[in-house]
């Protein structure tokens, strides 16, 4: 499936209209529901080639790149598919901390000092995913960078560069062909 194709699977399955609340308060008249499109093998398989490609650039930029990271609830398929497709290893981060168990909010190995990857689904203005970041940067991670499926191109980008954070997406709404 060529770059074009998968954007129109993207947003053939996930595309809704209507009026919408998003995580960040704000409404819209569309929603991509990243269930709709991580739920389909053929999508998320050439999802895992996209995040591939991306990881690579950055390891050919001179990036080194250890592990990789998803965030609670929609990373995790996005980041199995990428740790499959690039046999890195990987962690997942929860919304909260658990309250029983080893009452992490990690789950997997990092050691510190790792440069991680984090994949995310949809990025709005990028809130989860930040406060994802800074679980991994607690941890001791060096987050190189956050790469999105889509960015909905409402401030994320702005937001993860005020954090110093690197953030990429596969699509944008307009790559999808989304127009409000």
């Amino acid at each position: 499936m060529n770059r074009a194709e998968l954007a129109k699977a993207i947003a053939d399955a996930a595309l809704l209209r209507g009026t919408f609340t998003l995580r960040s308060g704000r409404t819209s008249s569309y929603y991509l529901d990243k269930y709709l499109f991580e739920t389909q093998p053929v999508v998320l398989l050439a999802l895992a080639k996209e995040f591939a490609a991306r990881i690579e650039a950055l390891r050919r930029a001179g990036e080194r790149v250890d592990r990789l990271a998803g965030a609670e609830l929609g990373g995790i398929p996005l980041v199995t598919a990428a740790g499959l497709e690039t046999g890195l290893p990987m962690v997942l981060v929860r919304n909260q901390k658990k309250d029983y168990g080893t009452a992490k909010q990690m789950e997997g190995k990092l050691e510190r000092g790792e440069r991680v990857v984090m994949v995310e689904d949809v990025a709005t203005t990028g809130g989860q995913a930040l406060e994802a970041v800074k679980v991994l940067q607690a941890a001791g991670a060096e987050v190189v960078a956050v790469i999105a499926v889509i960015d909905r191109e409402e401030g994320a980008r702005e937001n993860f560069e005020k954090a110093g954070v690197r953030f990429e997406a596969l699509f944008t709404k307009g790559d999808l062909g989304i127009r409000e």
